[in-house]
């Protein structure tokens, strides 16, 4: 669930939100950090959260700091745990539920900063709030709806969950209101989303876009599982190892 098997171009085909997503945020942080683009730099003044703004009737701001970051460190956090943790979500609640849910949480981290926040001046950006989101869904599910992820899988999240809740409040410079309204928010809105979910299986993806291949008569499972193995795949092996490497560095970057 959390361990990717996918190749590159299948995990481009089979998570198109997650994908867009993180391309969002690179192409953002570079046109703004990098290139420093006029135009870049007018998204960041007019879309960072600013409690001021908002309270002015900007309410813009409310939404367009889930996709700006402070920098490559953060953004590279960010888009490694949505890596991580958007896919099997992605496939449980197709594209239209699970973007509905990211912007939820990530709007509800928002509001509750805006609500809470120490001065009504508070700036703030990142997509923070709705990773978050991500882990109110699977606590639902952990709570209410045990069928729909392993035992295994439920220790992993919550365990992960609990140690970047704690740090929350351990770091300073963090947005604690963000992360605390964001799983709230993501919690909230798991009942209606996952009624209809399955479990995930990555088998599902591949049969899906199996069939709707010309040259695809029927799906047979164990032509996947016949392939899994082969020293053609070896290579989204090592790829994936390296990019859990670099989540779990960018993770203990960020805790120390």
């Amino acid at each position: 669930m959390f361990v990717r098997t996918e190749s590159f171009q299948e995990f481009l085909k089979f998570y198109p939100i997650v994908c867009g997503l993180v391309i969002i945020h690179f192409v953002l942080w570079f046109f703004i950090d990098i290139l420093q683009l006029p135009f870049a730099l007018q998204i960041l003044r007019e879309g960072i959260g600013n409690n001021y703004f908002v309270g002015q009737g900007e309410y813009w701001r409310l939404v367009t700091p889930i996709f700006l970051h402070g920098g490559f460190a953060h953004a590279l956090f960010n888009s490694f745990s949505l890596v991580l943790f958007g896919p099997a979500l992605e496939q449980m609640l197709g594209k239209a539920k699970f973007i509905t849910m990211y912007l939820a949480a990530g709007i509800a981290g928002n509001i509750g900063t805006y609500l809470m926040a120490p001065n009504e001046f508070y700036q703030h950006l990142g997509a923070s709030g709705a990773i978050f989101g991500l882990f109110g869904v699977y606590a639902y599910m952990v709570i209410y709806r045990k069928s729909l992820i392993g035992a295994a899988n439920s220790q992993l999240v919550m365990t992960i969950f609990v140690i970047g809740f704690f740090m929350t409040f351990m770091r300073p410079g963090i947005n604690v209101w963000a992360h605390l309204f964001g799983l709230i928010g993501g919690f909230a809105v798991a009942p209606p989303l996952l009624k209809n979910a399955r479990p995930f299986s990555v088998w599902q993806n591949r049969a899906k876009f199996a069939n709707r291949d010309r040259d695809e008569v029927s799906f047979n499972p164990n032509r996947w599982k016949n392939k899994r193995f082969s020293s053609k795949n070896y290579g989204k092996y090592i790829l994936w190892g390296i990019i859990l490497f670099l989540v779990a560095m960018a993770f203990l970057g960020n805790l120390f």
